[in-house]
């Protein structure tokens, strides 16, 4: 399942929190995973418990974001949004709730807070030509 608009199932409108964003990442990178593989990517720099990473992928379960499959006494999850639908979805929250919904005056903050390098620039320049052609 695919969620376009980078919303996970459950209910309409919940969000991945920041910690449940720290969960998909190991799972997008790499599934399907246990709970306790999970915890070997995360526990340590987290300061996480396996009680925790639990909790946090049944949530991710209960928003539609991660399947789960019975593998022996363990189960095995694995994520049913793709990273690009869900950071789409984010990136156009971000643009909309700070930006009126005007992606350049996203791009005008970040140059007048000069957080754009030369790289940065240049990257958004080949960017823009390659939409145009």
């Amino acid at each position: 399942m695919s969620e376009t608009s980078g919303e996970a199932g459950g209910t309409p409108g919940e969000r991945i929190s920041d910690a449940e964003h720290a969960i998909m990442e190991v799972l997008w990178d790499r599934h399907p995973l246990s709970a306790a593989e999970v915890c070997d990517e995360v526990c340590e720099t987290r300061g996480w418990s396996m009680p925790t990473v639990k909790t946090l992928l049944s949530r991710l379960v209960g928003k539609g974001a991660l399947a789960t499959e019975p593998a022996g006494r363990k189960f095995l999850y694995s994520p049913l949004i793709e990273r690009s639908d869900y950071v789409g979805g984010e990136s156009r929250r971000l643009v909309d709730r700070l930006f009126g919904g005007r992606a350049a005056s996203l791009f005008a903050h970040l140059a007048e807070s000069e957080a754009l390098t030369d790289e940065d620039l240049g990257e958004i320049e080949r960017l823009l030509k390659e939409m145009r052609k």
